[in-house]
């Protein structure tokens, strides 16, 4: 089963670390735009055993728009992992919120960070 967070639940989180979020896409997609505070791990090469492990970790995943970050969940469930949550619409519907993001500026290629 699995457990769709908005991105509005997955910022208060990550503000409380209450989370660790996990972006399961691919490297140049990281790169062009990311979530403060997500961590990289690409379905591509996705191992459920990589991940943090031990005490009360709470781990969310998202991706660009929620396909991968589902397929993650199902490849941590088939590993025995008891991890169920990721965010919904991913980083597209987190950017449509306008929540902080770290981009390139395409023309310089320089850091925008939005906060």
């Amino acid at each position: 089963m699995i457990k769709e967070l908005s991105p509005a639940e997955v910022h208060n989180l990550l503000t409380a670390h209450g989370i660790l979020l996990v972006d399961v896409r691919e490297p140049q997609e990281f790169a062009a735009a990311r979530i403060h505070g997500a961590l990289l791990f690409p379905l591509s090469s996705f191992d459920p055993a990589a991940l943090p492990a031990g005490g009360d970790v709470r781990i969310v995943f998202h991706c660009g728009s929620g396909k991968r970050s589902a397929m993650a969940i199902a490849r941590c469930q088939q590993a025995g992992l008891n991890h169920s949550e990721h965010m919904a619409g991913g980083i597209q519907a987190w950017m449509a919120h306008r929540l902080p993001t770290v981009t390139l500026d395409p023309t310089s290629g320089g850091v925008i960070d939005r906060r």
